[in-house]
């Protein structure tokens, strides 16, 4: 034990010497918060940036969707590029290009200028986000340090993605849309000459040349797959050109990335890893947990907004205890992952998730604040819990030198969850609601038809329809939403708990001693650079 010991304080400090390895977390957090506010801070903004810039359907459907979709399809490249090259090298960059896109966007006097700004800030935001995780797998190579930092840092990432539509509400309330945007620049402009000072630079194995080409396929092939599944949880049909093109084009590219990678001597990703069943494992439970809860997330924020009647900032503050209490299980799940061990946190993350998604299937048409609470209380908790321990289990299982590779596995395993579980629920959603809808007396078919495309649409209609048919389409579509959103609440609760077996795969103690030299997979060379100063 005190030779583990003596190891693992021995990295501490030579991770450490550049900078204090606890200053270097806050300004990792930072840079996460950045990334995760302007993720959702625009979702509250749309109805203003349509109204002044005049977008079409097209054009609005991009603005929303290219910042997540070209930030989920560059990370594997960044983040492989951050291994090779310097991992503070790329966030610094990431940094410049993020400030640099937000004075564009908040200027922008139309939507291509704005489509373009925003797909920008995505390169910035594929930059930053696994270059923090990897940075943060450098500095805390004990993995007892290493779990309290990842706490930290998903707390922090809860707070940014809660707070978004919060902040965004109250800087529209003051100001006009494009002030979403220059909150951005103030930060940059301090994290910039910060991060610069403070943060360590750290490289992995540099053997064999850095593989452009297949950099280049799995960018080309995670937008493709991304968009595709996009447009399934959009208005797009199943079987159109548009969703099946992408998709299948996806696939080919992606199936292509992994046979280059198996065949060459120093692949962008070392795939070996994946044959560690923690890994592989903790990559699944990611996927499964975005999948069945961020779908939920919109259709929550409807439901606050377009049933109950909440402003975008009271929908904000309605889901505050969500955020909180995300905090709180990240900020004790190191104690947590050491008491109880990854196996068991995260199977009872999952479990504690469906119960609370369970529990608000007692949600109906009228506002129960209570309810509301303690649903998303638990549903906070248990998500932030087991993605904590996924999380903390595969940077752990990942050898250093491709920390890079595995943050930025991770990262897309979350993007990727995040847009099935949009398309898939939305998809149960529609189902469940639309019939409904398809005999509402004194309805006209085609409205009816229109009508059961979304209940904001159907709010349209009956205020156009004015009079009973209008009231009774409006009630109707209530109804209709709130039986839907049941339906797809028990389905998200057979997600979880099917994530809660999976996760029984996972280690049942947590590891905590320094990796043998004889692993599975050799851990390369790890290259550090501690800067006292730049």
């Amino acid at each position: 034990m005190s030779g583990t010991t003596t190891a693992a304080a021995r990295c501490r400090r030579e991770a450490g010497a550049g900078a204090n390895r606890w200053v270097v977390l806050v300004v990792l957090c930072v840079s996460l918060l950045l990334v995760a506010l302007d993720a959702t801070v625009l979702h509250v903004a749309v109805p203003a940036v349509t109204e002044d810039l005049r977008p079409g359907a097209i054009e609005l459907l991009w603005i929303v969707d290219v910042y997540p979709l070209v930030c989920a399809s560059l990370l594997i490249l960044f983040g492989t590029l951050g291994d090779r090259v310097g991992r503070r090298r790329i966030l610094l960059l990431g940094y410049g290009l993020f400030g640099v896109a937000s004075g564009i966007a908040a200027l922008a006097d139309n939507a291509q200028v704005l489509i373009g700004a925003r797909a920008l800030l995505g390169v910035g935001g594929a930059m930053i986000m696994p270059a923090t995780l990897s940075i943060l797998r450098q500095v805390f190579p004990d993995r007892r340090e290493r779990a309290l930092a990842i706490g930290i840092w998903s707390a922090v990432a809860a707070v940014g993605a809660a707070v978004g539509p919060l902040l965004g509400g109250f800087l529209l309330e003051h100001f006009w849309w494009g002030s979403v945007f220059l909150i951005n620049i103030p930060l940059m402009l301090i994290s910039l000459p910060i991060g610069r000072l403070l943060l360590p630079e750290s490289k992995g194995d540099r053997d064999g040349p850095w593989d452009v080409v297949g950099a280049l396929m799995a960018a080309a092939g995670l937008f493709n797959l991304v968009l595709g599944v996009k447009r399934l949880g959009g208005d797009e049909a199943s079987l159109s050109p548009f969703t099946l093109v992408p998709l299948l084009g996806g696939a080919v590219l992606m199936a292509g990335f992994v046979r280059r990678q198996r065949r060459r001597a120093h692949p962008l990703v070392d795939l070996r890893m994946f044959s560690r069943p923690a890994f592989s494992t903790s990559v699944g439970c990611i996927v499964l947990a975005m999948l069945a809860l961020v779908g939920l997330e919109l259709i929550a924020a409807q439901y606050l907004q377009l049933v109950l009647g909440l402003s975008p900032l009271e929908t904000g503050l309605r889901l505050l205890p969500l955020t909180v209490a995300a905090m709180a299980s990240g900020l004790a799940g190191a104690k947590m992952l050491r008491r109880f061990g990854p196996r068991a946190m995260v199977c009872f993350g999952f479990c504690l998730t469906a119960a609370a998604v369970i529990t608000l299937t007692a949600m109906g048409g009228d506002d129960n604040t209570g309810l509301l609470v303690v649903g998303f209380v638990l549903l906070g908790f248990g998500l932030e819990t087991t993605l904590f321990g996924a999380y903390e289990s595969m940077l752990s299982e990942a050898p250093p030198a491709q920390a890079g590779g595995a943050a930025a596995i991770g990262e897309t395993s979350y993007q990727l969850g995040a847009g099935i579980g949009i398309a898939f629920l939305g998809s149960v959603m529609n189902a469940a609601y639309a019939p409904g809808l398809a005999s509402v007396p004194g309805v006209p078919a085609a409205d009816s038809r229109a009508a059961g495309h979304s209940l904001g649409e159907a709010y349209e209609v009956a205020g156009r329809l004015g009079g009973s048919p209008g009231a009774a389409l409006r009630q109707a579509a209530r109804d209709s939403f709130v039986h839907g959103l049941h339906v797809t609440l028990l389905v998200s609760a057979g997600l979880l708990l099917l994530g809660a077996v999976m996760a029984l795969r996972l280690p049942r103690v947590m590891e905590c001693g320094v990796p043998a030299a004889g692993s599975a997979i050799p851990a390369p060379r790890e290259v550090a650079e501690p800067r006292v100063s730049a």
